[in-house]
C-alpha cells in the first residue's frame, strides 16, 4: 500500500510512523505494532503510533530518523506493509527462562536490534533477562562478536592503536581527556570514543560536548586523529557497534547495567575502532559498581574475552569508594580537567589517577620502559605539552565558544558539626546530580569540597548544588535530607 509522507517534524530518537486511525484499522495495526516502510531498495521497520485528525487516510508521517534512513522527503510516496514479529523474540524468551543462547541466536537478536525490528519493550525484556539470568563466557564472547560485526569498523595504517575505558559509576572520574592528552603528546595514537552517562551524572561524551563537537563521522574522526594523534568523540555518532547505543538507552531507563552487556559493550567498541592495545579501569569497593572480589572476577573475564579477539589488554583495579575530583556534571567536570591540564589548583586525586593510567599506556606501547611510565607522564603534564595537545584536539574537533559557567541557581550545604569525613555515597551523589538536571543541563551538578578522611568544622562548606531550576534545587535538598550522602564521625 502506498501512502504519501506528510511533514509533522516528528523527532522520536528512533523509527516511528504515525497513521490515521482509520488507515490503522484497515491495516489491523495498533499502537506499538510494527510496519515495514520502504522507498526503492531501502526498507526500515517502524513502530506505529496512531492519530485522529493530523493525517488523512492516505497519509503517513515519519520520524526524522526514518526519513533520513529512507532518504525520503515530505510529499513523496512510500510503500507500507505489515511487518512480521521478528524471530529473535523466541531466543529472548529462551533467555528469560534461564537457558543458554547459541552464537546464531545472539547474532539474530543483535541484528534485529540494529535493524529496529525489536521494540524498546522487547529490548527491555532482553536486557532484563541478561541481568537476571546472566550469560556464560561463551555467550558473552558471542554477544561481543555480534555487536562488533553488525556495525561499521575503522581501519588504520598503524598497528599501535590504543584505547582505555573505565566501567564507570564513580562521580567525577573524568580521567580520559587527561590521559588521552598525555599519551597523544607522546606519540601514542588514541582514537578515543566514549559513551554518554548511563548511571552517573555525566559521561565523558557529555563532558566533552560542552567544549567541542563530539558528533563526528568516521571520516572526520580519522582526519582528526591523523592530524593530532587522538580524538575525544561520542561513539554513538559513528555507527560503531550500533546495537550498544540502543541497549544503553534501554538500560538507562531501567537503571540496569548487566555484566555481560558491560563486557560486550566495552570490547565490541574497542574492536570496532581498530584498537590493538586496551587499558581497562575497574573502580571497585564500597559505593562502586563492583566489590574488590567482583572486580577481580570481571578482570579475569575481560582478559579471557580479549584473548579470544587477540587484543593486547591490561586491566587495573582502582579505588572507587568515593568521588574523584571536585566537579560533578558536564561543565563542572570540564573545569576540573582544565585545572589538571593547566596545573592551576589541580584536584590532586584526579591528577594522580590520570597520571597512573597514562603511565600504564606509555609502558604498554613501549613509549616508556617498564617502571618509567609515571615519570614520563608527569614530564608531559607538568611541561604543558598535554594541555597544548588537548587544545589541538579541541580545535580540530571544533571548539565551542559558550562560556563554561555552572547553572545559575545554587545552594550550599554546610557541615552541621565538627568531624572527619568517614563516607561519601557515590550512588546518592549520582542520583542527586540527575535530580539537579545533569547531564541534560550542562551546567547542572555539584561541587564537592571534601573527601574521605578530611577534617571539617561546623559551618564548613561540604557541597554546592547547581541547577537551572529552583524546583530541582529544592528536590535535590529534600533528597539530600532524606539520605546520608556524607557521613561524619
Amino acid at each position: 500500500m502506498k501512502l504519501t509522507i506528510k511533514r509533522l517534524e516528528l523527532r522520536a530518537g528512533r523509527p516511528v510512523a504515525l497513521l490515521n486511525e482509520r488507515r490503522a484499522a484497515k491495516l489491523n495495526v495498533h499502537i506499538g505494532d510494527r510496519i515495514e516502510v520502504s522507498k526503492g531498495s531501502r526498507k526500515i521497520i517502524a513502530v506505529v503510533d496512531i492519530v485522529k485528525d493530523l493525517l488523512d487516510d492516505l497519509e503517513i508521517s515519519l520520524s526524522k530518523e526514518t526519513l533520513s534512513y529512507l532518504n525520503a522527503k515530505p510529499g513523496e510516496s512510500v510503500e507500507v506493509n505489515l511487518a512480521l514479529s521478528p524471530k529473535s523474540t523466541n531466543p529472548i524468551l529462551k533467555k528469560l527462562n534461564g537457558q543458554s543462547l547459541t552464537r546464531e541466536e545472539i547474532h539474530e537478536i543483535i541484528t534485529d536490534i540494529v535493524n529496529n525490528s525489536l521494540t524498546e519493550a522487547e529490548i527491555a525484556y532482553f536486557v532484563s533477562a541478561v541481568y537476571e539470568k546472566g550469560m556464560s563466557l561463551n555467550e558473552t564472547i558471542y554477544l561481543t562478536e555480534a555487536m562488533y560485526k553488525t556495525g561499521k569498523k575503522l581501519s588504520w595504517h598503524s598497528s599501535q592503536i590504543v584505547d582505555k575505558h573505565s566501567i564507570g559509576g564513580i562521580p567525577g572520574n573524568r580521567t580520559t581527556p587527561i590521559v588521552v592528552s598525555i599519551c597523544a603528546a607522546s606519540g601514542v595514537i588514541m582514537p578515543k570514543t566514549s559513551s554518554r552517562a548511563i548511571t552517573t551524572a555525566a559521561g565523558t561524551a557529555d563532558v566533552m560536548d560542552v567544549i567541542c563537537h563530539v558528533n563526528l563521522s568516521p571520516e572526520e574522526l580519522k582526519s582528526i586523529v591523523k592530524k593530532t594523534n587522538a580524538c575525544l568523540a561520542w561513539g554513538g555518532s559513528l555507527g560503531l557497534a550500533p546495537a550498544d547505543d540502543k541497549l544503553i538507552r534501554v538500560e538507562r531507563l531501567l537503571n540496569l547495567d548487566p555484566e555481560s552487556q558491560l563486557l560486550a559493550s566495552i570490547l565490541s567498541k574497542k574492536l570496532a575502532v581498530g584498537s590493538k592495545y586496551v587499558l581497562i579501569d575497574i573502580p571497585c569497593g564500597e559505593g562502586a559498581k563492583v566489590s574488590k572480589a567482583e572486580a577481580a572476577k570481571l578482570k579475569s573475564k575481560f582478559i579471557k574475552i580479549a584473548k579470544h579477539f587477540e587484543l593486547n589488554i591490561q586491566v587495573v583495579l582502582t579505588k572507587g569508594d568515593q568521588p574523584i575530583g571536585n566537579g560533578i556534571g558536564p561543565i563542572l567536570e570540564i573545569l576540573d580537567i582544565l585545572r589538571v591540564l593547566k596545573q592551576e589548583n589541580s584536584p590532586k586525586d584526579l591528577e594522580r589517577k590520570a597520571l597512573f593510567l597514562a603511565s600504564k599506556i606509555l609502558e604498554m606501547t613501549g613509549k616508556a620502559k617498564k617502571g618509567k611510565g609515571l615519570q614520563m607522564a608527569k614530564e608531559i603534564l607538568y611541561s604543558g605539552a598535554a594541555y597544548a595537545k588537548f587544545n589541538e584536539i579541541i580545535d580540530a574537533q571544533g571548539r565551542k565558544s559558550k562560556p563554561l559557567v555552572p547553572a545559575r541557581f545554587r545552594k550550599e550545604i554546610k557541615a552541621t558539626k565538627d568531624g572527619r569525613v568517614q563516607k561519601i555515597e557515590n550512588k546518592i551523589l549520582n542520583k542527586i546530580g540527575r535530580i539537579l538536571g545533569s547531564p541534560a543541563d550542562k551546567g547542572a551538578g555539584m561541587y564537592i569540597y571534601v573527601h574521605k578522611s578530611d577534617k571539617v568544622s561546623k559551618g564548613d562548606k561540604l557541597i554546592t548544588f547547581y541547577s537551572e531550576s529552583e524546583k530541582k534545587i529544592k528536590e535535590a535538598i529534600a533528597f539530600y535530607n532524606q539520605n546520608k550522602l556524607i557521613k561524619l564521625s
